[in-house]
């Protein structure tokens, strides 16, 4: 339910400069992916704090430049000049700790939204030679030693482990991993899913120990869906008869796996268990080394996620001690584990805990150094600590919930911005946190990626989109802006405007309003890209070109406004974010360019989800919606995210009831198409063809578009262009 990583992430923001050009808008240029901006992607900060490396647009060279000042330095690796070299392109790379050797990532096949099998191989950079990792088939999540001489992988649920000083020996580390049973070094389905990671390996930091969680899934339910012949690809295989794929996919109230920590002594070869006291149905999403070996951090949650624990495990005696506890009387947010960074002396650690999520510093001892940030704004990342100087660097909303800026503290804790514009900004900070690479965009501009010093004084800029913004000059393009409103409950909430280029006030215009609404999301922000990246960049600008007013609001549920405004939809998912799209709807069917008649809506993933219980809400507003890959009731989700918001459905039967769009379906109000793929691994086809049922034995007319073989993204060959076109069409036709 998170924003989809898809490989058509398309620029929305054609329209959002001003109107220069005659050329109307085309759909397949949209989706062919011509207006997408131009950024800098794989950047790896090297350890020497002044350099980073990046892949070259061909896959055949790895490049390095300097932070200060954007030039290329040197070209590190090259499949041409390597020798023994038997690839002629690669996927992706990583460096060893100590930056002599580097994994090579070739033949990646995907596998869910963050795991990938790939073969790897490792270039010793002195020697210029490529020898290939292992010859035993396609390793998952490769990890190195910190001194770089081994690298611990998984292949088929199991741990391997590769020596390079003895050879490139190869050993197995366990031996009970198997498919739909027992994983080992990896995350089962849900954890990567909804705790966002694909590696659950670690070597300590003295080169001697590894640490690995273990699932075991076999009391998990398995879920089937089927897989046809097909095109764009095309299994030959399947073309007489279909085939199936099955994996576990444990679903609101059902059995997660069992997990637990082991460590695996290298040099005896000893498996231990951590004395966890972890509850039966407790999660345990990140293991971490800290500096020290003998503390492994074990982060952990129980079931109602509302109790985040902070053990350190050590690796021999397996005994665990508790560290720090931050409890919630909603949820823990799963954004706090990877903003735990370890020092020899201390931790950070980002907690709701005074209603907004701030910065607070510990000593390794658990105990409460100091809250570094405060205020009614959100600490967005942690970005790292100068022990020299004692500055912290992170990204926070201080300046509005729609913006977000690069911040250090000074000297007397007070923070100073080193981001310059007003806008949308992240960075990517050199090792010593000397330099940065700020990528920088707001609703005019799409983005310009500057190099700065860790003053905030630009060195150079690598980006600036001009080329971009001369094609968007030639064509004649819609009009955004922001605006705020006040539902008639009292809250505000915040929206953007997609207006036609020849806008007149004296006309009437329908209205479509574009939104996803899941819990800590935010569409509506002052960044280039804005709206429908769950797939529906570009076609926002394209309907507004056809003559419609497009409009986002984001409503109670969602972030940036601290813990109360996200959370005050829990235990209830759907019932407050559909009373505040139909508050827009009323909005917006108050001005006097507005065709009230004619107001419709759509959304994606959560946002589909929206679409059916707005219209749903028993105010007859909308016209039309679509869902798109939508959830209809949260008992076929699964366990992680819904309990998150929900509990299980055994603690709260009245909330699942309420938020399901089943018990909805007699009320629906105007007409619905569903849209939904049989191969979707995320939120199940059952979804769309249950829903469907209901309607059916409720008398309701609707539409339906159903794409073979497609996943939660819904693309492949033409699929993105066919489901855009079925989009338009049904908008135009019903609207």
């Amino acid at each position: 339910m998170k924003k989809l990583s898809i490989l058509f992430l398309l620029c929305l923001l054609v329209q959002v400069v001003p109107a220069q050009g005659s050329k109307a808008l085309d759909l397949k240029e949209i989706t062919s992916g011509k207006f997408r901006a131009e950024g800098i992607q794989g950047v790896i900060p090297m350890a020497d704090g002044e350099h980073y490396t990046q892949m070259n647009a061909e896959g055949t060279q790895i490049i390095k430049y300097s932070f200060r000042t954007g030039q290329q330095v040197e070209v590190v690796f090259d499949v041409a000049k390597a020798r023994e070299c038997t690839f002629k392109r690669f996927d992706g790379y990583t460096f060893s700790p100590d930056g002599s050797k580097i994994l090579i990532r070739t033949e990646t096949q995907p596998i869910y939204r963050h795991s990938y099998k790939a073969v790897h191989y490792l270039y010793t950079i002195k020697r210029n030679i490529v020898e290939k990792l292992s010859e035993g088939g396609p390793q998952q999540s490769p990890v190195f030693s910190p001194d770089g001489n081994m690298v611990a992988f998984v292949r088929d649920n199991n741990i391997f482990l590769v020596k390079m000083l003895y050879g490139n020996s190869e050993s197995q580390v366990t031996e009970d991993g198997k498919f739909n049973h027992v994983l080992n070094g990896i995350p089962d389905w849900v954890y990567e899913e909804e705790f966002s990671f694909a590696t659950a390996l670690e070597f300590s930091p003295d080169n001697t120990m590894l640490a690995f969680i273990r699932f075991d899934e076999s009391e998990v339910a398995s879920f089937t869906f089927p897989i046809f012949a097909g095109q764009a690809p095309h299994y030959s295989a399947l073309e007489t008869y279909p085939g199936a794929y099955t994996y576990k996919y444990p679903k609101a109230g059902e059995a997660n796996s069992k997990v637990s920590v082991h460590t695996f002594d290298i040099k005896s070869k000893v498996t231990r268990k951590m004395k966890l006291p972890l509850d039966p149905d407790g999660y345990i999403p990140r293991i971490r080394f800290t500096q020290d070996a003998a503390k492994l951090a074990i982060m952990t949650l129980n079931r109602n996620q509302n109790r985040f624990d902070l053990y350190f495990a050590d690796p021999r005696s397996t005994l665990c001690k508790l560290v720090l506890r931050d409890e919630s009387p909603y949820y823990i947010n799963e954004s706090v584990f990877d903003n735990i960074m370890f020092y020899p002396q201390n931790f950070s650690f980002i907690s709701e805990k005074d209603g907004y999520s701030h910065l607070y510093w510990y000593s390794m001892g658990g105990n409460l150094i100091k809250q570094v940030t405060k205020g009614k704004f959100e600490v967005k990342r942690f970005i790292g600590w100068d022990a020299a100087t004692n500055t912290f660097y992170f990204e926070s909303n201080e300046e509005s919930p729609l913006r977000t800026a690069v911040y250090k503290t000074d000297k007397k804790g007070g923070r100073i911005k080193l981001s310059e514009k007003a806008g949308t900004n992240s960075a990517i900070f050199s090792s010593n946190l000397k330099y940065f690479m700020n990528t920088y965009s707001n609703l005019q501009t799409p983005a310009v990626i500057t190099l700065n010093d860790n003053t905030g004084k630009v060195l150079k800029t690598l980006v600036t989109n001009q080329k971009l913004k001369e094609t968007l000059a030639q064509y004649q393009l819609p009009k955004k802006e922001f605006f705020t409103f006040r539902t008639s409950q009292g809250t505000e909430l915040n929206g953007w405007m997609i207006k036609p280029a020849d806008f007149n006030e004296s006309k009437k215009y329908p209205v479509l309003l574009y939104q996803y609404s899941g819990p800590g999301s935010q569409e509506v922000v002052d960044k280039w890209g804005i709206g429908g990246d769950r797939g529906g960049i570009g076609w926002d600008a394209y309907m507004a070109s056809k003559g419609y007013v497009i409009v986002c609001v984001d409503g109670r549920g969602t972030g940036g406004r601290g813990a109360e405004f996200a959370k005050c939809t829990y235990l209830n998912l759907g019932v407050k974010e559909a009373q505040d799209q139909v508050e827009t709807a009323k909005h917006m069917a108050a001005q006097p360019y507005v065709d009230k008649s004619r107001i419709g809506i759509w959304g994606w993933s959560f946002g589909g989800y929206m679409t059916i219980m707005s219209m749903s809400e028993g105010t007859p507003i909308f016209k039309a919606g679509a869902a798109v890959a939508a959830v209809t009731d949260w008992r076929f989700y699964d366990t992680v995210y819904v309990e998150r918001f929900m509990r299980t459905p055994q603690q709260n039967a009245e909330g699942y009831k309420a938020g399901s769009a089943f018990t909805r379906a007699a009320n629906l109000n105007g007409r619905l198409l569903l849209v939904h793929g049989m191969a979707d691994d995320n939120v199940h086809f059952q979804n769309c063809a249950e829903y469907s049922e209901c309607l059916v034995q409720a008398d309701k007319q609707f539409d339906m578009q159903v794409y073979t073989n497609r996943n939660h993204g819904i693309y492949g060959g033409n699929t993105r262009y066919h489901l855009f076109t079925r989009l338009t069409e049904f908008f135009l036709n019903n609207l």
